[in-house]
């Protein structure tokens, strides 16, 4: 527990000097971009903003981490992440359409830039974005947000050199409409960007399966585990972006009853180990469903009491009634003999 507390204390600090750092770069690439009348600064000032967002949500996955959970919150507040991260796709993405507006414009219109202090800006903005990378490297290969941001920081480098050598060109030649074509190209970086944030977001909200595995593999994965004849009613979820969940039903082999709770454990170790499955719900197999498919269907079912208040309500109304109950889909999960519930977080 102290070590993991020390590694967040260490990855916070390098997100705190890596926010900073690129901050200082967004501002003056807007401030410089209005001076210098150029897109295509403004352009990668709304790409480092994109940026910007993804190492505030790296710094407040830690911090959110840190909120207990509720009675009324019972995963705490960690899907506070992804809901943030849909949002800031959704209005990058609305950036990106107006910086395409314009530079459609300037494409037939070309507007005089001020290339020489354009150039001067974005090769300041390239030495920030090198610095904050070298911050967050020695984490990158630890944990995949801090990889996230580190790729994102390199991206808005690589953004820098091409507003750098469009000063020069400018600078060298007077062909203005270079700006408004470096302007498209950073433009579709950016929706690019964008619409892999909203997609990841969208499917994390949507309780999608994460990234990276099937169920098909995490079946024949559990199945492999030593006293486990098969799986059912399987879940795989993402939380946010450092925890993954998997809820199951698992049939243990008749000899191994007496020692379930080690078949269980062995199938947390290696669901942690291959997946990174860190909370994990498992119940072992009921006899009544042995023949349910590995996925179940989720079905809509009247609330009971809101069914009896309907009966009560057309009993009180006359006394001829056609009663039509309709087929109901009873799901019992019924545990026998030494049937066991087994939920951890590693």
């Amino acid at each position: 527990m102290h070590g993991e507390l020390h590694l967040d204390q260490s990855i916070a600090g390098r997100l705190k000097y890596a926010i900073l750092l690129t901050l200082l770069t967004f501002v003056a690439e807007v401030a410089g971009g209005f001076w210098t009348n150029s897109l295509a600064l403004l352009s990668d000032a709304a790409h480092v903003f994109l940026d910007l967002f993804a190492l505030f949500l790296s710094l407040a996955a830690i911090k959110l981490a840190g909120f207990p959970a509720s009675d009324t919150r019972t995963f705490g507040w960690h899907r506070v992440e992804v809901f943030a991260s849909f949002i800031n796709g959704a209005s990058i993405f609305a950036i990106a359409l107006g910086i395409f507006y314009e530079a459609w414009g300037r494409l037939f219109r070309p507007e005089e830039v001020k290339s020489l202090p354009m150039f001067i800006i974005a090769a300041v903005g390239l030495a920030m974005n090198l610095v904050a990378a070298g911050a967050l490297h020695s984490h990158s290969h630890d944990d995949l947000n801090v990889r996230s941001a580190f790729l994102h920081v390199i991206g808005d480098a690589a953004a820098s050199v091409g507003v750098i050598a469009g000063g020069v060109v400018i600078y060298f030649t007077h062909w203005y409409v270079l700006d408004a074509i470096i302007s498209i190209g950073i433009g579709f970086v950016i929706f690019w960007g964008a619409g892999r944030v909203l997609r990841e977001s969208a499917h994390i909200l949507m309780e999608g399966v994460p990234r990276g595995m099937t169920t098909a593999e995490v079946v024949e994965t559990i199945r492999g585990v030593e006293g486990v004849s098969d799986v059912h009613h399987l879940n795989i979820w993402t939380i946010c972006s450092h925890i993954l969940a998997l809820s199951a039903h698992i049939d243990v082999k008749p000899e191994y009853k007496e020692e379930q709770a080690g078949v269980l454990r062995r199938i947390e170790e290696i669901l942690l180990d291959r997946y990174h499955i860190t909370h994990t719900t498992l119940q072992v197999e009921c006899t009544m469903c042995i023949e349910s498919p590995v996925i179940k269907e989720l079905r809509h079912r009247p609330r009971k009491h809101a069914h009896a208040h309907a009966h009560a309500h057309s009993h009180h109304h006359g006394h001829g009634h056609d009663h039509d109950h309709g087929d109901h889909d009873h799901d019992h999960d019924h545990d026998h003999d030494h049937d066991h519930d087994h939920d951890h977080d590693h």
